[in-house]
């Protein structure tokens, strides 16, 4: 059986501990991380791959993949003190 590569935008997000958060926002399921980066990058190859065996299996149609670049902000919350 022939296999089919699908690419899905992963967005890498440093961790303050080290290691790294990934999101893939296509599939907002996936959540995932690794201690280095080539670990993170085998954590959501791993995540996608499950999620779209499970889609399949479901007979769900697969997610396109976001075509634009994340965007990243700092907002600021203002809370009463206690």
């Amino acid at each position: 059986m022939p296999t089919i590569d699908y690419r899905y935008t992963a967005i890498f997000e440093p961790l303050e501990g080290g290691g790294y958060q990934v999101i893939v926002p296509a599939l907002p399921e996936i959540v995932t991380a690794g201690r280095s980066l080539e670990e993170a990058r085998e954590m959501a190859r791993d995540a996608i791959r499950c999620a779209l065996e499970g889609m399949a299996k479901e007979k769900v149609p697969f997610p396109k993949d976001i075509p634009k670049k994340p965007r990243t902000e700092k907002l600021r919350v203002s809370l009463k003190a206690a």
